[in-house]
């Protein structure tokens, strides 16, 4: 007893040494995130706060000279600017398609996948494979799957004699933007299938057990278990999906040609349209706007999410 003592007293010595050695710092260590640091104000910082400047600007991105306009560039966007709101309306009907479709799919893959057997194993990571190609590959493979005289789409379903499901895919205005949220979907399920099947794991295996025994089925289990624990994978999943679906601009263009058609035209493509007609404070309000939106449906969509594992709504 008394050596059990000693023992412990000499490792509680040691640590308190340790942790007053550990105290002095050299001040040369704090210069290490300088670089990091001036890379980042640099590139990021300073051109976000000359976007927030140019956005009240009608500078065209050549001249010295420029006027400041207020706010008319924003009044412009949301009155006079049918382009503009027409790729707000397909950015919000992309962005639902993607969030409840990636989501939904993911979440159900994973449950699926949960157990590490070789086969999940090597189906996990067979859903993985797609997030690791560029999305310029992604949107060249979707936009042959979808063409509509030789794409694989409706030439397996005129093989089959289904000649009269065949679509136009792309070329249909009215379902467009949500065959443009199929390609996302599978482009990005896979990171998220990952997340949740972590997510997943990290549940304690007995409270399924208990469950079990009090004679809770499968759905009863995943309403009540599964589904109120899987929030924090939830939350990022959700939050990465958002975003994602307002940057889908490679995708977009890769998949519809530049500029992209008006069916499936989306802020960030907008944006670049705007920019390459030299109306650079005007597309440095999109811009502005651009992030707003952002943040505004990330906080919008995880407040609902929570509400709803809450039993609230």
């Amino acid at each position: 007893m008394t050596s059990t003592r000693l023992i412990v007293t000499q490792g509680a010595a040691k640590k308190r040494r340790f942790l007053t050695s550990g105290r002095r710092v050299s001040p040369l260590l704090y210069l290490f995130p300088v670089p990091a640091l001036a890379l980042y104000v640099i590139f990021f910082v300073l051109p976000t706060l000359q976007t927030f400047q140019y956005s009240v600007t009608n500078w065209d991105g050549y001249s010295a000279a420029f006027d400041y306009v207020g706010m008319e560039n924003f009044t412009r966007a949301f009155t006079g600017d049918s382009l503009f709101t027409n790729a707000l309306a397909n950015n919000l009907k992309f962005m639902v398609a993607v969030v409840i479709g990636q989501t939904a799919v993911a979440l159900t893959m994973s449950v699926l996948l949960v157990k590490n057997t070789k086969t999940n194993v090597f189906l996990r990571a067979l859903y993985f494979f797609p997030t690791i190609l560029s999305s310029v590959s992604v949107g060249f493979i979707w936009k042959f799957v979808y063409d509509p005289n030789f794409g694989v789409i409706n030439s397996v379903l005129g093989a089959v004699g289904l000649d009269g499901m065949q679509s136009a895919f792309l070329g249909d205005p009215v379902t467009a933007i949500y065959w443009l949220a199929v390609t996302q979907i599978w482009f990005h399920a896979g990171m998220m299938i990952v997340i949740f099947v972590a997510g997943l794991q990290a549940i304690p295996a007995e409270l399924y057990e208990a469950a079990e025994v009090d004679g809770a089925g499968a759905w009863r289990r995943f309403t009540s278990i599964t589904w109120p624990l899987i929030a924090p994978a939830m939350g990022i999943v959700v939050a990465y999906t958002t975003i994602q679906s307002f940057k889908a601009f490679d995708v977009v263009l890769s998949i519809s040609g530049n500029p992209p058609s008006r069916a499936l035209d989306i802020l960030s493509t907008r944006i670049y349209s705007t920019f390459a007609d030299s109306q650079f404070g005007y597309a440095a309000a999109e811009s502005v706007l651009f992030i707003v939106f952002i943040l505004v449906m990330t906080f919008l969509v995880r407040r609902f999410l929570r509400l709803i594992q809450r039993g609230e709504s």
